[in-house]
C-alpha cells in the first residue's frame, strides 16, 4: 500500500508531472531522430558489408566531388528556391481571401484546397504521370491541342520536366500552407482594419501594414517547413517517372541521389555521407533564415 502510495503522489506531484507529459515525445525523439542521426554519422565514416562494417575515414565523402550529386544538389536548390516563391504568396493570398468577410461558400473552398494533402502521393503520381503522358491522347496534349499547338513530351525536356513537378507542388502543398496561414489570419484583431478602413487605408494598404507584420511568425514557420520540403523532395519525382530514374538526371534531387546509392547501389556509407550533408545543410539554411528573420533576437525587429 504504501508503495502505491508513493507512486500515486509520485504521478499528482507538480514537480513531476510535466515530466510524465514530455517523456512520451523525448524518448520517441531520442529513439526514432536523435540515436537515427548519430548512427548516420557514424556509419558516413564506414564501409557497412551486411553486418560487418570498417572504418574508411573521410573516403566515402568523396562522393560529394561526384558529377550526380553536384547536379542533384543543384536540382534540390533550384526547385526549393522556386517552390518557396510559389508557396509562400500564393497560399496566403488565397488564405486572405478566404477569411475575407465578402467570401462565399468558405468552408467548402478550404476543403476542396486541402483535399490534395489527404490524396496518397502513390496515386497523384500515377494520375500526374498519366496527364503528363507522351501520347497524343494524353490530358495536357488534348488540352494545348485545343490551342493549336502539337503534343509535348513533358517528362522528357528539362523546362517541362519542372514545370510539371511545380505544379505538383502547387497542387499538393498549397491547400496545407493556406490552413497556417488561416490559422494565423483569425488571431488578428478585426478592430485593426476597421481603424484602418476609417483612416483611409486601402484593402492592399490593409493588407501589406496590418496582415503581413502579424502573420510573421507564420510566414516564417511555412518558409522553414517550405526550404525542408523542397531540399527533401523525392516521392514526386519518383512517382512521375515510375522509378528513380529521370532522363539525364534531369530531376533527379539529393534525396534521389541518397536513395540511390544506399539502397539502389547498396552503398550506406556513401549514402550516409549524403545524408549527413544534405541535414548540414538543410540546417545551416534554416538557421540562416531564422537569423536573419530575427526568430533569435530578443526584440522583434
Amino acid at each position: 500500500m504504501k508503495k502505491k502510495s508513493f507512486f500515486k503522489k509520485l504521478l499528482y506531484s507538480q514537480k513531476v508531472a510535466p515530466y510524465v507529459f514530455v517523456a512520451p515525445f523525448v524518448i520517441t525523439f531520442a529513439v526514432f531522430f536523435a540515436y537515427s542521426i548519430v548512427s548516420m554519422i557514424i556509419m558516413s565514416f564506414q564501409k557497412v558489408a551486411g553486418a560487418n562494417s570498417t572504418f574508411v575515414g573521410l573516403e566515402n565523402y568523396r562522393v560529394l566531388t561526384n558529377s550526380i550529386f553536384i547536379k542533384s544538389l543543384k536540382n534540390s536548390i533550384f526547385y526549393t528556391i522556386v517552390s518557396c516563391a510559389l508557396m509562400i504568396p500564393i497560399p496566403l493570398v488565397l488564405a486572405a481571401m478566404l477569411n475575407s468577410k465578402p467570401m462565399k461558400a468558405k468552408a467548402t473552398f478550404r476543403s476542396i484546397l486541402f483535399i490534395p494533402a489527404l490524396t496518397s502521393v502513390v496515386v497523384a503520381g500515377v494520375v500526374f504521370r498519366m496527364m503528363f503522358g507522351e501520347l497524343e491522347g494524353s490530358f495536357m496534349n488534348q488540352v494545348i491541342g485545343v490551342f493549336g499547338k502539337d503534343p509535348i513530351i513533358w517528362l522528357r525536356t528539362p523546362a517541362t520536366v519542372w514545370l510539371v513537378l511545380y505544379f505538383v507542388c502547387l497542387w499538393r502543398w498549397t491547400g496545407v500552407n493556406m490552413m497556417y496561414y488561416l490559422s494565423g489570419l483569425q488571431q488578428i484583431p478585426q478592430d485593426l482594419y476597421e481603424s484602418a478602413s476609417i483612416d483611409g487605408a486601402s484593402k492592399w494598404q490593409a493588407f501589406w501594414n496590418i496582415t503581413v507584420p502579424l502573420l510573421k511568425p507564420t510566414i516564417v514557420y511555412v518558409l522553414t517547413i517550405s526550404i525542408f520540403g523542397g531540399m527533401a523532395m523525392f516521392s514526386e519525382s519518383y512517382m512521375l517517372f515510375n522509378g528513380n530514374k529521370s532522363p539525364n538526371n534531369v530531376a533527379t534531387t539529393l534525396v534521389g541521389f541518397l536513395y540511390r546509392m544506399a539502397f539502389e547501389q547498396n552503398n550506406l556509407g556513401i549514402g550516409s555521407a549524403i545524408g549527413v550533408t544534405f541535414l548540414a545543410i538543410v540546417l545551416v539554411v534554416n538557421v540562416l533564415q531564422l537569423a536573419l528573420n530575427g526568430t533569435f533576437s530578443r526584440k522583434e525587429r
